[in-house]
């Protein structure tokens, strides 16, 4: 549907060299003579966007505008004020009445167009990104590799998706050749790499979906660029940008973070709501651990929204929970018992255990993380289509209950 313009201007010449340029661009334009013409028509209109003279008889283009800007069907409607003055004072007097831009006459047909382009971009990016969601940030981090942050990560997003039927996007940070795509057995087609050639300010919903894979269970992962160098390409102010437009479509976001509190790693930190802290049962694991913990403290996170998760990765040993909790001074949340041979499997097969939760003990312990820590909203209200996940955590639940 073509995008739909008022024009109001006093000049009937102007207006006619004006709709005839948008109407070549594929506009459709409505025109008003006057102020108080333009204030009666523009709700039967309902234009995408206003272009206002300012110099009119009877109410000039600031009163007009200052007008629209309080009828809630325009108040957020792009207005560019047209004008022959080109003075500082005037385009100040026309921002502070509620113009977005400012063009002066004469111009040229094609600087219009563009002009009116970028505008109609800008408004429906803001619509698009009013959110359509309570967005939850779930951010799986350790300072040291080989605990199982990405295996965790996998699984939580595809636990979250599974029980409860939404949108749900997972986030590989790790910028340096990131796992998050094989965990889920899916091909690089498309990584961060193809958002880095593009403008922060102009990276949108359409493009961030396009980036996007879809793993079959419905699950959608951003995943990490193919090389190193291409890595290297991902600025921090994209990641913020493609942040904040998955934050506004999907329920919930996993950001599998890198192994140390570079640039990349604070900012996915800044936006999480809560942090799952991988660590293993031996020295190295803890001391990293507890040095997290330490950071976290000092940039001010609330270890309430900490959730260490202890992956047992030794058949055998390992140091005592008890000792390891009074180090953190902190209680661990989860304990994933050794599981060596399901999880190997599960890397190599690129199938997150939680999906196989109906048979797969680690499975189902994935699946009860995943809803222990789902927004408090999600778990306190019954889903109007509960589903088969959803009815499994609740009758492991019950069946626990009975045993106590």
């Amino acid at each position: 549907m073509a995008e739909r313009i008022l024009a109001i201007d006093d000049n009937r010449v102007n207006l006619k060299v004006v709709s005839a340029s948008l109407e070549k661009g594929g506009y459709k334009v409505g025109t008003a003579q006057s102020g108080p013409e333009a204030l009666k028509i523009v709700n039967e209109f309902h234009p995408d966007l206003i272009l206002l003279d300012i110099n009119m008889p009877d109410m000039d283009g600031y009163e007009v505008c200052r007008r629209m800007r309080k009828m809630p069907d325009v108040a957020g409607t792009p207005i560019i004020m047209l004008t022959a003055n080109d003075t500082l004072e005037e385009k100040i007097k026309g921002f502070e009445a509620g113009a977005d831009d400012y063009l002066t006459k004469p111009f040229q047909p094609a600087e219009l167009i563009a002009r009116i382009g970028v505008l109609l971009r800008r408004a429906a990016r803001v619509h698009q990104e009013q959110p359509t969601t309570n967005s939850k940030f779930s951010a799986v981090f350790s300072l040291r590799g080989g605990v199982g942050v990405s295996v965790m990560a996998a699984n939580l997003a595809a636990g979250y998706h599974q029980i409860w039927g939404q949108r749900v996007v997972l986030v590989d940070m790790v910028l340096n050749m990131g796992q998050s795509a094989l965990m889920l057995n899916l091909p690089l087609r498309n990584t961060w790499a193809d958002l880095a050639s593009i403008p922060p300010d102009e990276i949108d919903e359409e493009l961030v979906q396009n980036v996007l894979l879809k793993h079959e269970s419905g699950l959608f992962v951003l995943a990490a660029p193919r090389t190193s160098v291409e890595g290297e390409t991902v600025h921090i102010d994209s990641i913020r940008r493609v942040l904040d437009v998955l934050r506004a479509k999907f329920s919930y976001v996993i950001l599998d973070l890198p192994h140390d509190f570079s640039d990349v790693t604070l900012t996915g930190l800044d936006y999480a709501d809560d942090v799952i802290l991988m660590m293993a049962p031996e020295l190295a694991s803890v001391r990293a651990t507890v040095g997290a913990l330490e950071v976290f403290d000092t940039l001010g996170y609330s270890r309430n929204e900490i959730h260490v998760a202890m992956n047992w990765i030794f058949e055998r040993k390992g140091l005592a929970r008890g000792d390891i909790e009074n180090v953190m001074k902190k209680k661990i949340s989860f304990m994933i018992p050794y599981a060596s041979e399901s999880i190997v499997t599960s890397i190599n097969l690129g199938v997150p255990p939680v999906l196989e939760a109906e048979t797969s003990p680690v499975g189902a312990l994935f699946e009860d993380i995943a809803y222990n820590i789902s927004k408090e909203e999600d778990r306190e209200n019954r889903p109007d289509e509960p589903t088969v996940a959803w009815r499994r955590v609740l009758a492991r639940q019950k069946a626990r209950q009975k045993r106590k």
